[in-house]
C-alpha cells in the first residue's frame, strides 16, 4: 500500500499550463459522463494548478491553495461497487476487496470490465469508503466467487485521506 504520510514522500511540483487543464477537463468528461454539472467544482477554469510527483511514481493534482482533488471529495462520479456490511472493517483497514465481499447478500455490483476504477460503497452506508481497481470484471467476479475482486488504492483515514495541503 502507498504511503502519503510524510512530505519526504513528494518528488517535486509543477505548475499547470491552462491548456493542460483544458485537457484534463474534457478528458474527465469523456471518461466520466456523470461528472456534467460538477466538473466546475473539481477543477474551475479560472483557478491555477498543480501536479505533485511522488517518489512512488504517483501524480496529484491539487489547486493553488494545496488542497487535493477527486480522493476525498468526488467519488459518486466513477462506477459503484457496493461490499456487505461485514466487509467494511477490513476495507478500512487497507484490505483489498475479496469477490465473496462482492457477491454476498448485501453487496450489489455495477457491471464493468477488469482494470476499471471503482468507488467502493457499503451496505448502510451513503458515502465511499474506499476507491480501487477491479482485478476481474463484475461477470467474472460473480463466476470466480474467490480471491481479490478489486484492489483497494484508497481509503478513508489512510495516509493521502491525512495530507491536509502541499504548500
Amino acid at each position: 500500500m502507498l504511503s502519503f504520510d510524510e512530505k519526504d514522500s513528494i518528488s517535486g511540483m509543477q505548475q499547470l499550463k491552462s491548456s493542460v487543464q483544458k485537457g484534463i477537463r474534457s478528458k474527465l468528461l469523456e471518461l466520466y459522463p456523470h461528472l456534467e454539472g460538477h466538473v466546475d467544482a473539481i477543477i474551475p477554469k479560472k483557478d491555477a494548478f498543480r501536479i505533485i510527483k511522488c517518489h512512488d511514481h504517483i501524480e496529484i493534482i491539487v489547486n493553488a491553495a494545496g488542497d487535493l482533488l477527486f480522493f476525498r471529495q468526488h467519488p459518486f462520479f466513477l462506477p459503484m461497487q457496493q461490499v456487505d456490511k461485514g466487509a467494511i472493517r477490513f476495507v478500512l483497514s487497507g484490505a483489498n476487496i475479496m469477490c465473496p465481499g462482492l457477491t454476498s447478500k448485501g453487496a450489489k455490483m455495477t457491471p464493468v470490465e477488469k482494470g476499471t476504477v471503482v468507488a467502493v460503497m457499503a451496505e448502510g452506508k451513503q458515502h465511499a469508503l474506499a476507491v480501487g481497481v477491479t482485478t476481474l470484471s463484475t461477470e467474472d467476479i460473480v463466476k470466480v466467487n474467490k480471491g481479490i475482486g478489486i484492489e483497494n488504492c484508497h481509503y478513508l483515514n489512510d495516509g493521502l485521506w491525512q495530507m491536509k495541503s502541499v504548500k
